[in-house]
């Protein structure tokens, strides 16, 4: 979850397509602008082998369409619509996936509260793959978001081993960075670890929920992990919590997919830490999610065959067995067996759909409170309660009134949204140890001008080529920088795009009009940082921290 700038910029976008040598042509990266020409959201990547998420610095992504597949990310083009006004890196697909979205999409279009977070590992300097972030915060607090913005100070010392002092002064570049392009400290919170108690205290809490195997097997975790690279594990889960220790609210946190690991730990903790769990059921018995679906099966034909009767478990186990296929694979085979087993074993029971809310770790006062807090028609067991009246999303209610009025935290499951990777100017990685490859914040207007001039492109070999065969728009850091960055109207990023892939626009061109974009927005944020450097006295952030190591 956090963004650090260490050789692989966790969620900063540092992905590497193959890089050809430019001469005098034009080229353009794989998110094409406006909507028109957009970048291919479940395209490739070359230069990997396969998905390998590791927050910590050695992922690579060669393919984002296995993303979808493999972890369960969703496609963001599904909800772009719904969207009021959506950032330009949505429009663009550079930011390509998400994981619940909806839930904020919702709170915006409903004036609802919701809450954007993301966090930041001060191991080096801000640079311009870390700005994709500040956007996403910034562009979110601007459509009424609660806004947190993270240091990341206590994972940076521990899986980093980045001294308190280096800490300090890469905390206040960030810092200072993030207010120059936007973020409103009046409006939003800005806070370090290291010096936050509530996060701590919580972090503390979500712990008892995990254990070493667990980490082991996410992270990749041995006998030689410190303590403290494991504790700064759940100290970010409770970072991306946070936001709703005061009142459960949506909460997206925007990541590259190399932070997916954090997103999934930190939404299966979110629910072992809630009192009641609400799932669908069909009968007393619990059924996991292929035996729920022959269930409702054979529930809804026996309904349609005879909509008078009373359907019960055993006329379902009964017509299951009848339909039974051979041929079925051992998995089939074996869910249908439990299945009709656990239907007989039921005999008479009704069956029917209705709403389940488990206790997880409610106490008796909960629990009792949940009983007389559900209507309508429902049944009582010794560690749930069935109702049928209910909606799922009414019964998800309920019982989180019930665990906020008995002390629990009743948070709700935190949504991700997951930005593309850029590439290096060189081609390859954009690292924070080759500066030839990004562009920092820091850096002065000057500087940023010659790595844009020197940087390499998609374009052809000869600008006789490039005018016959088009520019190669698709792997081109130049015009990442136009399409991330340089072109905050749609409308120009296409030209660029369209001039390029039909030869029009030659890379000489095409680099000296972004390197002098890109001057101009470094003189720009310099100024702001500028600006903001006399008024750090006034925010409540401590910039430096009194500790040893």
């Amino acid at each position: 979850m956090t963004h650090d700038s260490g050789e692989r910029d966790a969620g900063d976008g540092t992905e590497p397509p193959e890089s050809t040598d430019a001469t005098d042509a034009s080229p353009v990266d794989t998110d094409g602008p406006a909507n028109e020409t957009p970048v291919e959201t479940d395209g490739g990547v070359a230069g990997a082998d396969d998905v390998t998420l590791d927050p910590w610095g050695s992922s690579t992504v060669s393919d984002y369409r296995k993303l979808f597949d493999q972890f369960g990310i969703e496609t963001f083009d599904e909800v772009l619509d719904e969207v009021p006004t959506p950032h330009y890196l949505m429009r663009r697909g550079v930011i390509f996936g998400h994981r619940d979205y909806r839930a904020i999409a919702r709170a915006m279009r409903d004036d609802d509260p919701f809450a954007v977070l993301s966090g930041f590992m001060p191991t080096g300097d801000p640079h311009i793959g870390h700005k994709l972030v500040f956007d996403e915060i910034i562009w979110h607090q601007q459509q009424g978001a609660d806004a947190y913005g993270l240091i990341a100070d206590l994972e940076a010392h521990s899986a980093r081993g980045l001294s308190w002092d280096e800490i300090d002064e890469h905390t206040r570049n960030y810092v200072l960075s993030l207010l120059a392009l936007g973020f409103d400290p009046h409006e939003g919170t800005l806070y370090r670890q290291s010096t936050n108690r509530e996060v701590q205290d919580l972090a503390f809490e979500l712990g008892i929920e995990a254990n070493f195997s667990e980490l082991a097997a996410i992270y990749d975790f041995d006998g030689e992990t410190d303590v403290s690279h494991m504790q700064s594990v759940v100290t970010q889960m409770a970072d991306i919590l946070y936001p709703q220790l005061d009142e459960p609210k949506p909460t997206v946190i925007p990541v590259g997919p190399d932070q997916d690991p954090h997103m999934r730990l930190a939404r299966d903790l979110a629910a072992r830490v809630q009192f009641f769990g609400v799932t669908e059921a069909y009968a007393s018995f619990e059924a996991d999610d292929a035996e729920r679906s022959l269930i409702a099966y054979a529930y809804e034909t026996l309904s349609d065959r005879h909509p008078d009767e009373t359907v019960r478990c055993v006329d379902a186990a009964n017509m299951l067995e009848s339909e039974r296929e051979p041929g079925a694979t051992d998995v089939e085979a074996t869910t249908l067996d439990s299945t009709i087993t656990m239907l007989r074993e039921a005999g008479k029971e009704p069956l029917g759909p209705r709403v389940r809310i488990v206790d997880r770790n409610a106490t008796e006062a909960a629990f009792e409170a949940l009983i007389e807090a559900v209507e309508g028609e429902k049944r009582v067991y010794d560690e749930h309660v069935d109702a049928f009246d209910l909606t799922r999303e009414e019964a998800e209610a309920v019982a989180r009134e019930v665990e906020l009025d008995h002390g629990g935290y009743g948070f709700l499951p935190p949504s991700s949204i997951y930005h593309r990777f850029m590439t290096g100017l060189t081609g390859g990685k954009m690292s924070s140890s080759v500066p030839e490859s990004h562009i920092s914040l820091l850096d002065d207007p000057e500087t940023g001008y010659e790595k844009v001039k020197a940087a390499t492109t998609g374009g052809r070999e000869t600008a006789e080529k490039q005018r016959e065969l088009g520019g190669r728009a698709d792997e081109c850091p130049v015009y990442e920088l136009y399409a991330y960055l340089l072109a905050g109207d749609d409308e120009f990023a296409k030209e660029v795009y369209d001039e390029c892939v039909g030869g029009e626009r030659l890379c000489g061109d095409c680099k000296e009009q972004a390197a002098r974009l890109m001057e101009e927005f470094l003189e720009d944020h310099q100024e702001k940082r500028e600006e903001w450097e006399t008024k750090l006295d006034e925010l409540d952030f401590e910039f430096d921290v009194d500790r040893r190591g």
